[in-house]
């Protein structure tokens, strides 16, 4: 005979409910933003404590897998496989819509949304929406002119540290992704991705 499972413990906020007021607690980080664990070396902070001991791994080579390619580090052998792909230029999940191809699944989802009209996250300065939380907290910072991402090299601030990254590559010369229907080398995906469209017929 199964039995009920009570779950009195529940979000003021949202509704949610939980089991154990532990479980309550770790949730409500999610409204007010908490993020207890931080990170020593970097400063990067983490709202669980499972994400910041992953994390950590990037700074201490623990069962780390590296790219051959463009040197860069992850904690899971998936996500390095999924990396891969940007090298490779291998695509496997493409838009039905449109045929935009992805390396993930997860990118496919978030696409989908612009041809649905779905913006699900709302700037609260401006309206403005976006697909991704992460588009998102990018863009709040525009309000605010933050740019705490700045180039050891030459001094400039940017908002994002992907586009920090891709910045360093001028001063380097690094050129990681490569096209394999053009033939041609680029320093960041950016740049390259909307030229194999173009071969594809394929626009934004």
């Amino acid at each position: 005979m199964e039995k009920n499972v009570i779950f009195p413990y529940a979000c003021n906020t949202c509704g949610k409910s939980f089991t154990q007021p532990s479980g309550l607690k770790v949730h409500m980080r999610i409204h007010t933003g908490e993020r207890p664990f931080t990170c020593e070396t970097c400063g990067k902070s983490f709202r669980y404590s499972s994400h910041f001991h992953v994390h950590r791994r990037t700074h201490t080579g623990e069962n780390a897998f590296s790219c051959d390619t463009c040197g860069k580090v992850f904690t899971r052998i998936r996500s390095l496989n999924v990396h891969m792909r940007f090298h490779t230029g291998d695509w496997p999940f493409s838009c039905d819509t449109c045929g935009r191809g992805f390396s993930n699944d997860f990118q496919l989802d978030v696409h989908r949304r612009t041809h649905a009209g779905e913006w699900p996250f709302f700037c609260e300065t401006c309206g403005k929406g976006f697909c991704r939380r992460f588009s998102l907290k990018v863009h709040r910072k525009t309000h605010t002119a933050e740019r705490p991402y700045k180039c050891e090299t030459c001094g400039k601030s940017f908002r994002d540290p992907s586009y920090l990254n891709i910045h360093v590559r001028t001063h380097t010369g690094e050129k990681p992704f490569s096209c394999s229907l053009v033939s041609k080398i680029f320093n960041s995906l950016i740049e390259n991705e909307p030229k194999c469209f173009r071969y594809y017929d394929i626009s934004y």
